[in-house]
Parts: structure tokens; C-alpha cells; sequence
């Protein structure tokens, strides 16, 4: 790490591991067990904050699940696309995060919050970075292969979105659609691994997805607003401003209505169908908007810490419709 012989940041936690990124949380595995040369790459894909993985993989989980429901078919191979989403969630959103500090250094030395983070740290050369995006991208692409070949072009498709992603915040103020049109492509990609088709089900729950994103990464984005202002960065939490509750609880009903008629679709248009599976299936539904209900009523968005705690919530939010569409499929 450069700058060695500069004065300690005010502020800083002189106890902290050399390097930990400053919203990382503490006493993770990175900074405890990781080899110190290893630890720059794995801080560039996020392995120090798993909530972007949960974030990234709980679509896909949804709709492999909700896929099941979908056809009434569960097979074996159903195990390795439960697995495989697992493993491309976690290498995806490291690449996608890598590409996203190699594309915002600049902007990331001048907030508070990303200055710690590798690259404008001087952990690591955005050269060194962009081989280990790379890195990352072709070993999930060996794991998209086992797919069938319709959620491969889809997979592929996907790509778009992450690129353009890091790029939205400088063009328009409602940056978090992008971050929600990538965030939730999985939401498309297991149903057809599984189905072998894109049904309309489908679609419905990639929207959900994605409001449910506008939801979280509003909070998430109220940490930095001030930085933000200053550098000329756009998010939908400085346009809401102190309007946010309200525009965020109707995120909210978006969350649940679309999910709720993804459950109708793809039951309905079953081949046997089941009304215990669609009482059980849409309670998924109406436990996560419980769930966003609870952080509203605790939101506080010009405390940045809870901004934080709320948002790392949502992955405990997304795992409810899991177990509801998981038992429902299991029936």
C-alpha cells in the first residue's frame, strides 16, 4: 500500500488490518485468513462484504424455484444450477465489481466511504485489476457452459448491462435501474436453465427484482449523498432527497404485487396444478415486504450507519421468498 509516510486519516481505525476497506465488515475472512498477497484481489470482488453475492444470487434462487412450480418437474440437474448460481454470483458480481472500481477510481479517492478501497488506495494497478476481472469472467463463463443453450445467450446478454452499469450514475439520476436490470438478470437465467424457455413468470419476477433493488440501493446510496453532491455523482437517493420514505415504500408494493403475480403466472399456467403450493408460494411474496416494511419503519436516512444495517438486511428479505418458493415446489 502506498503512502506509508503520511499522517493516519482522521477517524481511522489504527487496529484495522492494513488495507481493509472502510465499509468492510469487521473481523472478516479476508482480513483475518486470506494470504496478504491474495487479499487486494479478493477486496476488488467484494469477498469482504458478501451482501452484493446474496443480492445477485437470491433472483436466481427465486426463479429456479419458482421455474420448479413453473413445469413440476424438479431433476437432478436442478442441484447443480441451485450450485453453479452460487459460484457465478459470486465470481459475476467480482468481476462486475472490479470492472466497477477499475471504471470509478477517480470518483472513488474523492468519497469518504471508497478512498480505502485497492485501487485508489494504491493496493493494486488498475491494469493488475482488469486481468483479474477477466480472471474472474471466464471461469463463470466455464460454469454458464453447462447450461442449456438458451440461458447461455442469456448469460452472454447479461454482460451489457454490466457494462454499462458504473457509467449510469454520470449520465442519469436513477442509476440503481441499471444496477437492478444486472442485479437481477439471474432471474431470467435459472428459469430457462431449468425450463429450457423464458417464460412470462419470469419476466414479472425480474421486474420485482429490480424494484426491489430501487428499495435497498436507495438506502445504501443515502451514505454518500453529501460526497456525491460535491463530485457531481447521480443516485435516486439524492434525487428523492427527504422524499425517499414515501417513494420507497412504493417500491415496496412493487416488490410484492410483481412477485406476487410472477407466483400467479407460473402457477396458473402449470401444467397440475396445486392450491396448497400457490397459498404456500405466494406467502414468499408477502414475507419480504413484511421484512421491507420492518427497515421503513427503522429508516433513518441521514444516519449512514443505519443506512448500512438496513441495507445489508435485505439479504435475510430475499432469502424469505426462498424457503416459501422452495417448500411450495417440494409439495
Amino acid at each position: 500500500m502506498t503512502g506509508t509516510g503520511n499522517a493516519p486519516e482522521a477517524g481511522r481505525d489504527e487496529t484495522a488490518p492494513k488495507g481493509q476497506v472502510a465499509d468492510a465488515v469487521r473481523g472478516n475472512w479476508v482480513d483475518r485468513l486470506a494470504p496478504p498477497a491474495t487479499r487486494p484481489y479478493l477486496r476488488l470482488s467484494r469477498a469482504d462484504r458478501p451482501i452484493g453475492t446474496w443480492l445477485l444470487l437470491l433472483p436466481c434462487w427465486w426463479s429456479l424455484f419458482l421455474g420448479i412450480l413453473h413445469d413440476g418437474q424438479p431433476r437432478l440437474f436442478d442441484a447443480w444450477i441451485f450450485v453453479a448460481c452460487g459460484l457465478g454470483a459470486f465470481l459475476m458480481r467480482g468481476a462486475g465489481c472490479t470492472w466497477n472500481d477499475i471504471t470509478d477510481r477517480d470518483f472513488d479517492a474523492q468519497v469518504a466511504r471508497t478512498r480505502s478501497r485497492p485501487i485508489p488506495s494504491g493496493q493494486v494497478t488498475a491494469k493488475k485489476a482488469a486481468l483479474w476481472m477477466i480472471a474472474q469472467a471466464l471461469i463463470a463463463f466455464a460454469i454458464l457452459l453447462t447450461f442449456n443453450l438458451p440461458a447461455i445467450l442469456l448469460g452472454v446478454l447479461s454482460l451489457t448491462t454490466v457494462a454499462i452499469y458504473p457509467f449510469a450514475k454520470r449520465f442519469t439520476w436513477w442509476p440503481q435501474v441499471f444496477l437492478g436490470l444486472s442485479f437481477n438478470w439471474g432471474a431470467l437465467l435459472a428459469f430457462t436453465a431449468h425450463t429450457g424457455t423464458l417464460h412470462v413468470s419470469a419476466l414479472i419476477l425480474y421486474a420485482a427484482g429490480i424494484a426491489w433493488t430501487l428499495f435497498y440501493d436507495t438506502i445504501y446510496a443515502h451514505q454518500d449523498t453529501e460526497d456525491d453532491a460535491l463530485i457531481g455523482v447521480k443516485s435516486t437517493a439524492r434525487l428523492f432527497g427527504s422524499d425517499s420514505p414515501m417513494l420507497l415504500r412504493r417500491f415496496l408494493v412493487a416488490t410484492v404485487g410483481l412477485m406476487a403475480l410472477a407466483v400467479i403466472s407460473a402457477l396458473t399456467s402449470a401444467p397440475s396444478q396445486n392450491p396448497l403450493s400457490l397459498i404456500i408460494a405466494l406467502a414468499g411474496p408477502w414475507a419480504i415486504g413484511w421484512h421491507m416494511t420492518w427497515q421503513l419503519r427503522r429508516l433513518d436516512i441521514d444516519d449512514p450507519a443505519r443506512c448500512m444495517v438496513l441495507f445489508r438486511a435485505n439479504r435475510d428479505a430475499g432469502l424469505l421468498p426462498v424457503l416459501f418458493f422452495a417448500t411450495a415446489a417440494l409439495l
